[in-house]
């Protein structure tokens, strides 16, 4: 089948570049590996909540229903983007996982598990939480400590009697280490020193201050941009801290090295555990993707806020594909629109 634009993923960039393909006359198509839109945030640990309220926490075009100052929890996002979906009729393709994709005369060829598709543009929005990343030391562990990735992880109920670890300092690793502070002696292994931020300001989101101070829509070509980039993610609430403080959640610098059930650190300290928390990120993976001059060394997109060297290919929802927005909910809209004005201007007349 032959498309003007297929894009590959139905998650919060995917349906935002449907929801504005679908103001025009173009044939599009999203493609979905998983059975159900919202899958990926339905699959997350039970306790997840954005770091973002209700307020910043949309999609252009539809609200996001309930108290604009409430956090949000992962199942409510997971319904909200089937909600989105539906309302506007995005012709969301599900159980379809791209193989591969090709250079092909006037486009690209997408092969899937379900057939061959062409089209003339393509957006890649698979985001870029693909593969969990999990040290190589880890396989020192001993069979009688259970160790998840926080991206198997669900609930406490899961884990084995004893002490957990948490290794990564990102907000997902702090959540679940406060969760798990309430069962079980807890200790969280961050390899730098943690900044925490206030969720609100005088009442405000401070997702509304940062908005307000131009901090939220800040380039990455800014100065402000470029120090804000460069800066680990704060931690966003005083619960952990105050964890922290009353030793429910021990901290611990950087994990160096594992010997069966004993895990040391950076200062030569070691503790014993019967669980570990891989809270140590993802890495994307784009090997399905043959087409040159499109990655970096790295692997890594080469573009210009979503715009790749190659003709008619595109990526959106990247983390500072423009701005400190645009891997969050609500600026990847603003990511989108730029796409989609580019797309029907240049590629599509």
């Amino acid at each position: 089948m032959k498309y003007d634009v297929i894009i590959i993923g139905a998650g919060q960039a995917g349906l935002s570049m449907g929801y504005f393909l679908q103001k025009t006359n173009v044939s599009f198509l999203i493609l979905e590996k998983g059975k159900g839109i919202g899958e990926v945030w339905k699959n997350r640990y039970d306790s997840l909540k954005l770091f973002t309220p209700r307020s910043y926490s949309s999609l252009p075009g539809l609200a996001l229903e309930g108290n604009l100052s409430i956090y949000p929890t992962k199942n409510e996002i997971a319904d909200y983007l089937s909600s989105y979906a539906k309302m506007f009729s995005l012709p969301v393709q599900l159980k379809t996982e791209v193989q591969s994709l090709f250079k092909a005369s006037g486009g690209f060829r997408i092969l899937t598990d379900k057939g061959q598709f062409i089209a003339k543009s393509v957006v890649i929005a698979t985001g870029p939480f693909q593969n969990p990343v999990v040290p190589k030391f880890s396989n020192k562990l001993s069979e009688n400590v259970l160790q998840l990735h926080s991206s198997q992880y669900k609930n406490s109920e899961q884990l084995r009697e004893g002490p957990v670890i948490v290794v990564g300092g990102g907000n997902s690793g702090a959540q679940i280490a406060v969760e798990l502070s309430k069962e079980k002696e807890t200790y969280l292994s961050i390899s730098h020193k943690i900044k925490f931020l206030p969720q609100d300001v005088m009442n405000k989101s401070i997702f509304w201050w940062f908005d307000k101070l131009g901090i939220y829509k800040a380039s990455s070509n800014t100065k402000i941009g470029q120090y804000i980039k460069k800066q680990n993610d704060p931690i966003f609430g005083f619960e952990l801290k105050s964890l922290i403080k009353s030793g429910k959640v021990i901290l611990k610098p950087r994990t160096i090295s594992i010997n069966n059930d004993t895990i040391t650190f950076e200062n030569d300290s070691k503790v014993q555990v019967n669980n570990v928390i891989w809270s140590t990120g993802f890495i994307t993976d784009y090997s399905w993707i043959d087409i040159e001059e499109i990655l970096d060394e790295e692997g890594e997109p080469l573009h210009q806020r979503g715009i790749t060297p190659v003709e008619g290919l595109y990526f959106l929802g990247l983390p500072w594909q423009y701005s400190r927005g645009s891997a969050l909910i609500q600026g990847v809209g603003e990511d989108a629109e730029y796409l989609y004005k580019y797309i029907i201007d240049k590629n599509l007349k």
